[in-house]
């Protein structure tokens, strides 16, 4: 049994994270800015803070954990208000990161997982499926910040004596997801014609409960210790073919226009929305082979499960409300 503490504990992958780990035996505590949303069965540790100021002393005195997980995060969002987008991502996703690390390391933790992104390494595959050997270009504050903390990160783990462990997910979907995800699933579902039939390129994609196996693996396995995965689903579909799963998981097939990527293009830019048409027509494929060959870890469930489970959760609301 191993103790855990999982920041963002009360999120869409903390919450899966903390059922998978109680399942497997082990002991939880959340640490969390707001009170509330964590599963039964975990400590609940509330500080309000999101760059972890003063968490060293605020750490409980009965509180001696193995590996702590980190989730908590700012998140990336379309459009960034804040006049520095770079200091704003670097004082809670770099300033804050570094502060949990130390903390921990000065309570006995032992090793940290951090859930970095795939946007630290860069918005497209150019043709090759990318692994953790290629150079980083992130094209956003967002992704920057979690370069940043993923090489901070790694040099204090080195001086301090601390595992560091990062891990690089793809977008993340399952029951209770939310943003572009959900508003794709709602489009589909209520027969919008979508003009994606025509996009060839491949995304990769995981479910939450695959990425929650894989980051309790990293959490738990010696021979994760000092390594970076990415993390993905086991096949990485096209827009199209992503669209035509989502239809069959609701049962209503997608309504697709095949209009060619140029003009969807050409559409982006007359709209001001380049950056939300090249994400749905670039290809944007993840190398996982590093994590199966190191850890001998695969995803437990296929996409269509993954999709299977989220489509019984969307229709579950109807009931619900």
């Amino acid at each position: 049994m191993t103790h855990l503490v999982i920041t963002g504990a009360n999120g869409f992958v903390g919450r899966a994270l903390c059922r998978r780990a109680l399942q497997d035996g082990h002991t939880v505590t959340a640490l969390v800015r707001r009170p509330g949303g964590c599963i039964d069965g975990v400590r609940e540790w509330v500080h309000g803070t999101a760059d972890f100021d003063h968490l060293d002393e605020a750490w409980p005195a009965d509180l001696a954990a193995d590996c702590v997980i980190h989730l908590a995060a700012r998140v990336h969002v379309m459009r960034d208000e804040s006049p520095d987008p770079d200091a704003a991502f670097d004082a809670t996703n770099v300033v804050g990161t570094l502060r949990l690390a130390q903390a921990a390391r000065n309570h006995g933790v032992r090793r940290i997982v951090f859930a970095s992104s795939i946007k630290a390494v860069g918005e497209g595959d150019d043709g090759v499926p990318l692994s953790e050997a290629v150079e980083p270009d992130p094209q956003d504050a967002y992704g920057r910040s979690k370069l940043h903390a993923e090489r901070q990160l790694a040099q204090f783990g080195a001086s301090a004596g601390l595992d560091v462990v990062v891990v690089r997910p793809p977008l993340v979907y399952g029951p209770a997801v939310r943003a572009n995800f959900l508003r794709m699933m709602d489009a589909v579902a209520r027969g919008i014609p979508l003009p994606f039939g025509a996009v060839s390129a491949r995304r990769s994609i995981v479910y939450v409960e695959n990425l929650a196996d894989a980051l309790l693996r990293c959490a738990i396995d010696p021979r994760a210790a000092g390594e970076c995965f990415h993390v993905a689903d086991d096949d990485a579909p096209s827009v199209t073919g992503l669209l035509r799963l989502v239809g069959d998981a609701l049962g209503k097939p997608a309504r697709l226009v095949a209009v060619p990527p140029v003009l969807l293009r050409m559409l982006g830019k007359l709209t001001g929305r380049s950056a939300v048409i090249e994400r749905l027509t670039g290809s944007l494929q993840l190398d996982t082979g590093r994590i199966g060959r190191v850890l001998g870890w695969h995803p437990p469930y296929t996409t269509r499960q993954g999709l299977a489970a989220t489509a019984a959760w969307y229709r579950s609301r109807d009931t619900q409300q």
